[in-house]
C-alpha cells in the first residue's frame, strides 16, 4: 500500500462551472497505481466541488440555476464582508460539498460514461483555487 497527493491551482473565470477531470486523470494515471482511493478536497468554503454529466452544457446550466435560487444573491445576510455574493457563496458550497471520493480500479477513476469532475466557483470575480489530491492504492 503506498499513498501520494498534490496540489492543483486552478484559475477560474468566474462563478459557474470548471471541469477539472483532465487534470485530476492526468494526475492519477501518473502514478502508475492500479487499485485505490482517490480524495479530491477543495481548500475553500466559497468554492465546491462535484460530480457531474460532462456532455450536455444544459445541465451545467440548469445546476448553477438551480443553486442560484437557493442560496439567492441580495440583501438579507449578515455576512457580506465581500459583497452580495459572500455568504450566498458560502452555502452553496455547504450545499454542493468540498469532497469527494472515487474510486480507482484497474488503473481507472470510476466516473461514470458522463461523468466528469468540476470546481464549482461560487464567487463573481476570477479566483485561483487550490484543490488538494489524495491518493491511497497499490
Amino acid at each position: 500500500m503506498r499513498q501520494t497527493s498534490t496540489r492543483l491551482t486552478l484559475a477560474t473565470r468566474g462563478q459557474g462551472l470548471h471541469e477539472i477531470t483532465r487534470d485530476i486523470v492526468r494526475w492519477v494515471d501518473a502514478q502508475g497505481m492500479e487499485e485505490g482511493l482517490l480524495t479530491v478536497f477543495c481548500r475553500h468554503t466559497s468554492a465546491s466541488l462535484l460530480i457531474q454529466e460532462n456532455a450536455a452544457p444544459e445541465v451545467r446550466s440548469d445546476l448553477e440555476a438551480w443553486v442560484a435560487r437557493l442560496a439567492p444573491e441580495g440583501p438579507g445576510y449578515a455576512h457580506d464582508d465581500e459583497g452580495p455574493d459572500d455568504m450566498p457563496a458560502h452555502l452553496r458550497a455547504v450545499l454542493t460539498g468540498v469532497q469527494l471520493s472515487i474510486p480507482l480500479i484497474g488503473g481507472a477513476l470510476m466516473l461514470g460514461t458522463w461523468q466528469g469532475v468540476y470546481l464549482f466557483e461560487h464567487r463573481h470575480r476570477p479566483h485561483r483555487r487550490e484543490v488538494a489530491l489524495h491518493l491511497m492504492g497499490e
